[in-house]
């Protein structure tokens, strides 16, 4: 069975292309995960204003590439790709950073950057590494949005409430109560609640890996990214 066609996979076919699919498909990426970049310049010391000037600026630079040459084998996962991007653009020189800052004749993504040092502000306090920072909300970013496409799926089949009991599960977390005082709240019974436990634990894990999906090139590295996202977050 052939791997499915994603936003990344369609990146890295296009080559040295100057592909306006493969462009559009990156700024969705981009989109997506702008925030772990954004916390990870923060974490190297630079102020809010700094660090949103030069993540927007630095995905100002991705975007105008008119080629992806830099897309070697080993930057195969988007994660990896972007980091290592991103680390390059802060290592180049000032001037260059100012000018693509001003937009160089680039739109800019529509990037929600006001919420972004609210969001920082509940990071851990402890030195961790501003690497350990992008894994870690990397992952996080990932998870969210997991959560979302299934609260999603249960609005279109009525079952909101019984998502919004359940979902802590979903993440290993004690649900409170235990399964009786959901089932007492839901009018069910605890039999009912495991059940219902375990499909969406299932459906977590299906769609968690057509995520994963969407930011690798090959399928056999669909396992080692999750098992490098449970690690990101348990770090």
């Amino acid at each position: 069975m052939p791997f499915e066609t994603t936003e990344w996979s369609l990146v890295l076919a296009a080559g040295g292309e100057d592909s306006a699919a493969a462009r559009r498909a990156l700024a969705t990426l981009c989109e997506t995960y702008w925030y772990p970049l954004y916390a990870f310049v923060r974490r190297r010391g630079a102020s809010p204003d700094d660090a949103r000037d030069l993540t927007q600026a630095f995905f100002t630079s991705l975007l105008a590439r008119r080629d992806f040459d830099g897309l070697r084998r080993e930057r195969g996962r988007f994660r990896a790709f972007l980091l290592a991007s991103l680390d390059h653009f802060l290592a180049n020189d000032a001037a260059r950073r100012r000018t693509l800052k001003r937009g160089g004749g680039v739109t800019f993504l529509p990037i929600a950057f006001d919420e972004a040092e609210g969001r920082y502000g509940h990071e851990p306090a402890e030195p961790l590494t501003p690497e350990t920072i992008f894994d870690r909300r990397w992952a996080l970013t990932v998870i969210e949005r997991v959560l979302a496409d299934l609260r999603e799926e249960s609005i279109a089949s009525g079952q909101l409430d019984l998502f919004e009991h359940l979902k802590t599960a979903l993440t290993g977390d004690r649900v409170p109560g235990g399964y009786k005082a959901i089932a007492a709240d839901i009018g069910s019974t605890e039999g009912a609640v495991k059940v219902a436990v375990h499909r969406l634990r299932r459906r977590f894990q299906e769609v968690l890996r057509a995520h994963i999906a969407r930011t690798v090139d090959r399928p056999d590295e669909v396992d080692d990214e999750i098992r490098y996202l449970i690690n990101a977050v348990s770090r």
